[in-house]
């Protein structure tokens, strides 16, 4: 028997002895990622037919690689729910595909499926989650696993082999379109939310691709894909803390990054995807390229063989959609990559479908009753939803409203009754009736209580544009009110009149309609079209206002506040997230959201994240306000809690003890938060960096103790040398939540 086909050897060991019998070219398909799946069938009603192309690509390369996107729905991909695969068909067309693969491959070697997975799985009838900055806001890892497990049990059931999963991106300037990808501007937030992911995930037998690597989230003025013009410590505090933790958690690949790094593209920085990432790290998996990034190479080599040789050199395993891997032939006999160089690369895609038992079982099973995946039977993502959201603002304790009362509400804004502005970026088509916006969740709680409450819906403005007609209607209408539920914000949604690019991020709008999403970056900042002006004119008619923000990234906030009583911030809640903010607005459910990025009063302020450098005193513009109103971890309740220190840090013990009491009349959340500054060292500092945080839940009168201990990495600085070094000092540490610093002392190591 061929060593490659005895499964009592490693995966390791069989990878090498398949690669040491392939030719140039079957090593080089396995490196290959170039289809896009949902392009290569047709179906019709039940029946799936396949298209040349693929059938062409297996035969080039005696086999396939890897193939994306097979399951991907939304208007780039142009499968809906009569032209793409939902139920049954999933599976069954992935088992079609893997059939002719392995029966159309020289040695029946299997391919691997890789999907989108950036909230949840991009699918017809997909388990959707809240997207990141939301589940970010929660400050909740392990809700976040435990909604992240059911959908890995649905990729498994469709048999993905590789979910594409944003874990690493860091949220430091809101300009940015991908900001709703990031969990947030802090990297001791991210790298908690990013491993909860990859062990949730993996854990049920998916491997998780973490993008994207790296620093992508610093831009250059939030522009996407731009250079991130940052030095070697920003890279190292900032940005490469989620990349380790996914490593520690055992991710099994990373895709690199569009932008480059003080001069060098992710995608052909040696230093980055090898000496770091392998070296340092440990790491043992594969690197994947984002789509088409390879190709975008030519901007350096200015010659597309070269491009592909520079990418594999640096550490690229599997290409995506490009064409330069395909030219890896001719860079062999140009002499500018090493046949061995390949070999490795294809062993350690080899070995992940070993590992995965593919080579034994390639199959799903197939049934006419398909496990469906829903919020109902499912209710994780609702736990989810609900913990996300932020009350960041209740004047005279507005909120929560007493559904006993009979009240006149006036629901307004453009987001109010608009399921896909509340979905985000990466999203499939719904099926009718499918999802709660906040216009049916506040109806729906209404009914379901039987209340008095009269609610009428007046819009207000579009979401772009400015009508005399309805904003004069829901002025009308609020002068009639008790109170006026303004739900404003944003859309990433792609389902309407866009143009895609041939990496499916958005190339134009022939109108206006998305404000976030990928290559959606925003210069302003303010609410869009004519919904400052509504939020204005409805405060102006004495009623009370209750805004609810339901948007990809954190707005300018200086006219919100303002023109508010209340205010709600819900980052794209999902498909529950209307039943949510219904449940919050009556007090269904406490609030438990913390704010995970810094929020301007107006765009000028920018940068604003809570942990700039010591050296500076930052954003001190003469004619700007200071600090930021809306800042890093602030968030508030509906009840009162009081604390007690039980122990401090100390030079020996690096923890902090704390009570804390519910001396409120309702349940509430806390978030204890634990941020030090280091006065004394070897560089410069940061002026807060959270170290850890917990979350609690206490009834009336009920008291809990925590402990939070500060990890040992946190005491850590880079020096000079780029040595990781802990230097002796003074430490200030300040425990606290929604934004307060309850207690503060000092500690030395």
């Amino acid at each position: 028997m061929e060593a490659y086909k005895n499964p009592q050897l490693t995966p390791e060991e069989r990878a090498s002895d398949l690669v040491s019998r392939m030719t140039l070219r079957e090593k080089i398909g396995q490196l290959t990622q170039r289809l896009y799946g949902f392009g290569i069938y047709t179906r019709q009603g039940d029946e799936i037919t396949f298209s040349d192309e693929f059938y062409q690509e297996v035969e080039r390369y005696s086999g396939l690689g890897t193939l994306y996107g097979l399951y991907r729905a939304d208007p780039w991909a142009n499968k809906n729910f009569e032209t793409g695969l939902d139920g049954a068909l999933s599976p069954k067309a992935r088992n079609m595909v893997q059939k002719y693969v392995i029966e159309h491959s020289r040695f029946g070697i299997p391919v691997l499926m890789s999907t989108e997975c950036p909230h949840g799985h991009q699918a017809l009838d997909g388990y959707l989650l809240p997207v990141n900055l939301a589940s970010g806001a929660t400050f909740s890892p392990e809700v976040l696993a435990e909604a992240a497990k059911i959908s890995a049990k649905q990729l498994k059931d469709m048999g993905v082999d590789l979910a594409l999963i944003s874990c690493l991106d860091m949220l430091r300037d809101p300009r940015w379109g991908r900001s709703e990808e990031c969990f947030g501007e802090d990297p001791y937030l991210a790298c908690r939310m990013g491993e909860a992911v990859v062990k949730a995930v993996q854990g049920e037998g998916v491997d998780v691709v973490a993008k994207h690597m790296c620093a992508q989230g610093e831009t250059t003025g939030g522009v996407n894909a731009s250079a991130a013009r940052i030095g070697m410590h920003e890279l190292r505090e900032i940005h490469l803390p989620p990349v380790k933790a996914c490593v520690d958690a055992g991710v099994t690949s990373f895709m690199a990054a569009y932008n480059e790094i003080d001069g060098i593209y992710c995608h052909g920085n040696r230093w980055l995807l090898t000496d770091l990432l392998r070296g340092e790290y440990g790491f043992k998996g594969f690197v994947m390229s984002d789509g088409v990034a390879i190709d975008q190479l030519d901007a350096v080599t200015g010659d597309r063989t070269a491009s592909g040789a520079l990418a594999l050199n640096a550490g690229v395993d599997m290409g995506l959609w490009d064409t330069a891997f395909q030219q890896l032939e001719e860079a062999v006999e140009q002499g500018l990559v090493e046949e061995a160089a390949i070999d490795e690369a294809a062993k350690r895609i080899l070995t992940v479908k070993f590992r995965r038992g593919l080579f034994e079982n390639p199959y799903v099973p197939e049934t006419d009753e398909w496990q469906s995946y829903t919020a109902e039977k499912y209710p994780q993502v609702k736990d989810l939803a609900e913990q996300s959201i932020i009350l960041l603002k209740n004047d005279g304790n507005l909120l929560p409203l007493n559904v006993a009362e009979p009240l006149r509400l006036v629901m307004s804004g453009p987001n109010a009754d608009e399921l896909y502005s509340q979905l985000g970026d990466y999203t499939p088509p719904m099926r009718p009736g499918v999802g709660i916006t906040p216009l049916k969740g506040v109806q729906n709680f209404i009914t379901s209580n039987e209340s008095e409450i009269k609610l009428c819906y007046a819009p207000g403005c579009l979401g772009f544009a400015h009508s005399d007609e309805l904003l004069e209607q829901a002025v009308e209408a609020a002068k009639e009110s008790d109170v006026v539920l303004a739900v404003l914000g944003g859309t990433s949604s792609r389902f309407t009149a866009a143009e895609f690019d041939t990496n499916g991020a958005l190339k134009s709008q022939k109108v206006i309609t998305m404000d976030c999403g990928e290559n959606v970056d925003n210069g302003e900042l303010r609410l869009p079209g004519g919904q400052l002006e509504l939020l204005k004119k409805l405060k102006d008619t004495g009623a009370k206002v209750v805004t609810i923000l339901v948007a990809g990234r954190p707005y300018e906030m200086e006219q919100i506040h303002e023109y508010s009583d209340a205010i709600l911030c819900a980052f794209y809640p999902g498909l529950t997230g209307g039943e949510a903010i219904a449940k919050l607005i009556f007090g269904a459910v406490e609030p438990a959201g913390r704010m995970p990025v810094s929020a301007p009063d107006y765009v000028g302020q920018l940068p604003v994240y809570y942990n700039a450098k010591d050296s500076y005193r930052p954003m001190r513009y003469y004619n700007s306000k200071q600090p930021p109103r809306y800042r890093f971890g602030c968030g508030l309740s509906y009840t009162n809690f009081s604390w007690s220190l039980v122990e401090a840090p100390a030079d020996d013990k690096h923890s902090v003890t704390a009570t804390i009491r519910n001396d409120g009349e309702r349940p509430g959340w806390v978030v204890p938060q634990l941020y030090i500054h280091r006065t004394q060292g070897v560089v410069t500092s940061r002026i807060r960096q959270l170290c850890g945080f917990d979350k609690l839940y206490l009834l009336p009168g009920e008291e809990k103790t925590v402990s939070i201990q500060i990890p040992e990495e946190s005491l850590y600085q880079w020096d000079a040398a780029m040595n990781h070094v802990m230097p002796h000092g003074k430490i200030e540490w300040f425990l606290g939540d929604s934004g307060e610093e309850i207690f503060k002392g000092t500690f030395n190591v």
